[in-house]
């Protein structure tokens, strides 16, 4: 049989001759799977144009903490959720829902997430994958309705979060918004080995890089409602510290393990 026409996956763009795939070419072209037509583009990645809402409150400090892995210190129980749009190459454009605890490591102030939230396999994969993101599929949604920025998360048909702020009500001081948005951010990747146990579990730590386009604060409200699934209500509202709607670039680097937890007491920071 003659085979007149073919496309390859992405390593045979412009690959001219077949080759055997030795382990040196494993390793050499190899960066996630499938290997032969990996699920989304090398990083890294940006997100442009991303428009977000997003609700700082205080909660119970004791609930924080059984939230936050150590030797991350909570100082003040401030939980942060983001409602999102991201415009993402490499990925494709979706909704992103975000949860985020303010904490320590050593002096360094960080933002430590538990929960994400998306509505692209893509950004779930590649986020899981690279960063140990805690992505999960979910609906989440952004958007103006009249006078009100409301963003929502849904799960499985469920209704988890809801969020709004009148609509680019005062201006935010650009800076302000930047150093918000530039807090570096921890999350606990985990990574089983084929028997179950786990083979990874580390701290691991980035930045954005971030071009702040608009910025404003306002009155605003949020909801959480108890879901086996999403526990966001596990960690009740006491007290809305602030509500503020961003519109910037964001690049995320400086990528590194902070923390090894199979090698007890090992930091990297």
């Amino acid at each position: 049989m003659t085979i007149e026409e073919a496309t390859g996956g992405v390593f045979q763009i412009d690959a001219g001759a077949v080759q055997p795939l030795t382990p040196a070419k494993v390793r050499e072209n190899g960066y996630a799977m499938p290997y032969h037509s990996p699920a989304y583009a090398r990083p890294p990645f940006g997100f442009l144009d991303r428009p977000a809402l997003s609700v700082t409150y205080r909660t119970d400090l004791e609930l924080a903490q059984a939230v936050v892995p150590e030797p991350l210190v909570i100082k003040d129980p401030l939980v942060s959720l983001s409602f999102l749009y991201m415009v993402a190459p490499g990925i494709g454009d979706y909704y992103e829902f975000s949860q985020s605890i303010s904490c320590f490591l050593g002096d360094e102030a960080v933002a430590f997430r538990p929960l994400m939230v998306a509505e692209n396999v893509t950004a779930i994969l590649a986020g899981r994958e690279i960063l140990g993101l805690p992505k999960k599929y979910g609906r989440p949604r952004l958007e103006q309705i009249k006078s009100s920025y409301v963003g929502t998360l849904e799960y499985d048909g469920t209704l988890v979060a809801s969020a709004s702020m009148a609509y680019k009500f005062k201006e935010m001081d650009p800076q302000q918004a930047r150093k918000a948005l530039t807090v570096p951010t921890v999350v606990l990747k985990i990574i089983p080995d084929p028997d179950g146990t786990i083979r990874i579990a580390e701290l691991v730590r980035f930045e954005y890089s971030v071009t702040v386009k608009g910025a404003w604060i306002g009155p605003g409200s949020v909801t959480l409602f108890h879901h086996a699934a999403v526990p966001l209500a596990a960690l009740p509202v006491r007290e809305i510290v602030s509500v503020s709607h961003t519109y910037s670039d964001s690049w995320i680097e400086d990528t590194k393990v902070v923390y090894d937890y199979m090698k007890e007491g090992n930091s990297k920071s």
